[in-house]
């Protein structure tokens, strides 16, 4: 029998649109771990704008043990290597055009990252902050002021948040959806309102919410359309001596001032597991204690991830 011998396309021959199909089923870890270093085909195919429209980090968490003093964590080395690793030859690859941004909600990012970021994704509208604890108001603020198209932002609670809303106003004129993984309280809601008069989309969900700070919100923010507080535990203050109570259900008088919304949710089931959780945690939630991944979700769905 005669030998037969197959010849075929090598596969650095291969059009540029086939590798990058085959490389959008590839991990960021995958993507980052030297196939741009092939030839200089793959290395075209690994920089193609469609791999890198969204950086999705949320499977990166840091290794880290609370300290009593600040920042209150202490992140193993090993964390931050391991994400620098993937960091910059991500966004090396991406050469500029990622416009969605999502850490992990237990990712403690430093300011150095942070900033190293932002340097390179000027063009992001969309950004999924982790925890704040390393970063400092120098990093965040320069960060922001590099993010002029942002449109859309969730963070956890931040102790003074006039600083950031002042400087998200200041640079980022298309911004109008906010969402906040943690309590709500007056000073944060009257910010916004002097601040961002013009956001469209609020989610609050699964946190601590005071009555007076929800009518605060719906009074001051005119140009609100969508307001999330599906399982919020909603507090109402009253005279003293009388106790702090929980709200089994919205009175009349907030409804009426929400019908003025394209979409109000909410959400204050006993039966529900996600109100149960939120009451447990006393409103604010312990994301670690549940199904990972669980804190991705927002009955707004441009906010789910």
């Amino acid at each position: 029998m005669e030998n037969c011998h197959f010849i075929g396309r090598k596969w650095e021959d291969l059009e540029i649109d086939v590798l990058v199909k085959i490389f959008e089923s590839f991990t960021i870890f995958e993507l980052t771990k030297g196939i741009a270093h092939v030839c200089s085909t793959w290395r075209l195919a690994a920089c193609d704008p469609l791999l890198w429209k969204t950086l999705d980090l949320t499977m990166m968490k840091s290794n880290f043990i609370k300290i009593p003093l600040e920042p209150y964590v202490y992140v193993n080395g090993r964390s931050d290597k391991e994400l620098t690793q993937v960091l910059k030859p991500a966004l090396s690859l991406s050469n500029g055009n990622i416009i969605t941004l999502i850490f992990h909600f237990n990712l403690y990012l430093s300011d150095d990252q942070l900033t190293y970021t932002a340097e390179r994704c000027p063009k992001l509208k969309r950004l999924v902050l982790p925890a704040w604890n390393r970063i400092k108001r120098n990093g965040i603020c320069k960060a922001i002021g590099i993010w002029e198209d942002l449109e859309s932002l969730t963070m956890p609670s931040i102790a003074n948040p006039p600083y950031l809303m002042q400087e998200i106003a200041k640079n980022c004129k298309n911004f109008s959806e906010l969402k906040i993984m943690g309590p709500c309280d007056n000073l944060f809601a009257s910010t916004l309102a002097a601040f961002l008069p013009k956001l469209k989309v609020l989610s609050i969900r699964c946190s601590m919410l005071l009555k007076d700070t929800l009518i605060l919100i719906l009074d001051d923010l005119k140009n609100l359309e969508v307001l999330n507080i599906s399982h919020c535990l909603l507090i109402e203050v009253l005279p003293p001596p009388l106790p702090k109570r929980v709200m089994k259900e919205l009175d009349e008088s907030i409804l009426k001032k929400t019908s003025h919304l394209r979409k109000f949710l909410t959400c204050m089931k006993d039966s529900c597991i996600m109100c149960q959780r939120t009451k447990n945690d006393e409103g604010l939630m312990r994301w670690y204690r549940y199904e990972e991944g669980l804190w991705k979700a927002d009955e707004v769905k441009s906010l789910a991830l």
